[in-house]
């Protein structure tokens, strides 16, 4: 594995424990001001920081505790350009009786802005029923 998948890597397991933790910052650390995210729940689509922040304190109103687990990461990185997808789980550790684990898919669009990866693009989706 090469240092820009092994970066991507961490990035990538950082965001996601950030998740667990109810991180706000750590989640939008590594975010473009302009990124763009589609997502399960509404808003479909959001552009921006702003927009992406919002996103994460409708989804904390409804999850306490939560497991937001990487089950399977793939990486592709060129020197300025990568992407990663992967299979992840969302949980409540809560066992709150109104709480359904989510299994979905994650898909990340990054760019190399100097010597930092930043995330240009969040893809988070479920297979149709």
């Amino acid at each position: 594995m090469g240092n820009n998948e092994i970066q991507i890597r961490q990035l990538v397991e950082n965001w996601a424990a950030a998740v667990c933790n109810h991180d706000i910052n750590g989640i939008l650390a590594n975010h473009s001001a302009d990124m763009v995210m589609y997502d399960v729940p509404g808003p479909f689509q959001s552009v921006g920081i702003d927009a992406y922040r919002d996103t994460w304190n409708i989804f904390f109103k409804y999850t306490r505790s939560g497991v937001f687990d990487i089950l399977d990461l793939h990486i592709t990185a060129g020197e300025d350009v990568a992407f990663c997808f992967a299979k992840m789980r969302c949980d409540d550790n809560s066992n709150s009786a109104d709480y359904t684990p989510l299994d979905f898919r994650l898909t990340i669009g990054f760019k190399k802005v100097g010597d930092k990866w930043m995330i240009t693009h969040e893809h988070h989706s479920v297979p149709a029923t």
